[in-house]
């Protein structure tokens, strides 16, 4: 399984604020940017690139820029968006496509209402960011709607993780490469993350 858990201090300190029962709204949507820019950078260490020339004010070089289709980010909505704008910072001319699921509060399987996609999908390197990774039903379906259109090169990023979501997730898809800010404990009998950081996306949007 190809799995990656973030042991950078930054991002370890970066969660433990955001699981503040007393972090506000602001402080808590401009961590989760910051953890997704943190998280992008190692995430993004193997994009392809190619050397062009380029003159400097010394003289002319041959130097490295990243090279092929532009990058997609696809976030699941709603949480996701809060993690977009970190990747951006890393990649500002990337793609971004947009999948929405809600849950299903007695069963807890995810149902898709929206997805859109950036064209030529199939030949961009794909980040799927959701700050949440619990039970791995919503994961699982929005990396089955990329597959579905055409993409094939699928990374996923969550801030934090349960067990039980990871092992879903890789056993459904396990060409993608996964990025976990932290692995928590387990899901409690709601089906929600512990310790965990409450939900993500009434934190991000103020909203209950």
């Amino acid at each position: 399984m190809s799995v990656a858990y973030m042991t950078h201090p930054l991002i370890k300190h970066k969660i433990t604020l955001l699981r503040k029962q007393t972090t506000g709204t602001n402080e808590f949507r401009k961590l989760i940017e910051e953890i997704a820019m943190l998280m992008g950078y190692e995430a993004l260490a193997d994009l392809p690139t190619a050397d062009i020339e380029v003159t400097t004010p010394i003289e002319k070089t041959v130097q490295p820029v990243i090279n092929g289709k532009k990058l997609a980010v696809v976030p699941i909505l709603r949480a996701g968006l809060g993690m977009v704008n970190g990747i951006l910072a890393l990649v500002p001319s990337a793609k971004v496509g947009h999948i929405g699921l809600y849950r299903d509060p007695e069963t807890h399987l995810p149902h898709e209402y929206y997805c859109k996609l950036p064209e030529a999908i199939d030949e961009r390197q794909i980040v799927v960011v959701d700050p949440m990774l619990a039970t791995g039903g919503s994961a699982v379906a929005a990396v089955d709607f990329i597959k579905a259109r055409g993409g094939r090169k699928i990374k996923f990023m969550s801030v934090i993780a349960a067990p039980e979501g990871v092992s879903t997730l890789m056993k459904a898809h396990p060409d993608i490469q996964l990025y976990v800010g932290c692995l928590d404990r387990c899901l409690n009998e709601n089906a929600y993350i512990c310790p965990g950081l409450g939900d993500a996306g009434d934190r991000i949007f103020g909203t209950m």
